[in-house]
């Protein structure tokens, strides 16, 4: 009975993605993921979130955030359930998932929604050497959307109390990468169909991913 009445309050509360990530350039499987997942839980709304200074480049180039920030509200314009956010970019120092999520959480507007952290399988299987993953996990649901080369079955490597928190999503699969994208344009070739129309001419009137 009190699980019964746990599912009803679970889905009477909005539900909201956070969809998080470099996006150096966000391309259209970054939407087609979004998009699946506002279908398949019910979501609300979903909130793209560049990252402002990536914890895991290293010394790789990044894009500079603003850039980044205008090619996602390019890419989402056009979607009413789609926004883009600056929390990450406009908070100095280096971008971690769980300040970006205490943050979003104690915002007026969000008082009380289901968060739901999507993001590809390949990154939700180095979860434990995040910062602070079990505060993570209690903060917000992940979606562990399917990514080429990578199964579902290997959620068994992670420990079951993160297993548990984490909802596997079936997405259809396209085999495009902002790494293989900036590759692309660097060696002169099309990434028509990849990215959205508007991205792609930002892109090349920036002349970004050039050199």
């Amino acid at each position: 009975m009190q699980d019964k009445v746990e599912r009803s309050v679970m889905a009477e509360r909005r539900k909201i993605g956070i969809m998080g990530g470099t996006f150096d350039p966000i391309h259209n499987g970054h939407l087609l993921a979004a998009d699946e997942a506002h279908a398949a839980l019910g979501l609300s709304e979903v909130i793209f979130v560049p990252t402002g200074q990536p914890p895991h480049k290293g010394k790789q180039h990044v894009t500079s955030a603003e850039d980044r920030y205008i090619m996602a509200e390019l890419a989402t314009v056009n979607c009413p359930y789609f926004s883009v956010s600056r929390v990450e970019i406009d908070r100095a120092g280096k971008s971690y998932t769980i300040d970006t999520l205490r943050t979003l959480r104690a915002m007026p507007e969000y008082e009380g929604v289901l968060f739901y952290f999507i993001t590809g399988l390949d990154a939700v299987l180095d979860i434990v050497s995040w910062k602070n993953p079990e505060e993570i996990m209690q903060l917000c649901r992940f979606v562990a959307v399917s990514r080429y080369g990578y199964t579902h079955k290997r959620m068994e490597e992670l420990p079951q109390d993160l297993r548990e928190r984490i909802i596997p999503l079936e997405i259809p699969l396209l085999a495009i990468s902002s790494t293989e994208l900036r590759e692309r344009i660097k060696t002169g070739r099309s990434i028509k169909f990849m990215v959205p129309t508007a991205v792609e001419r930002f892109i090349r009137k920036k002349s970004l991913y050039i050199n």
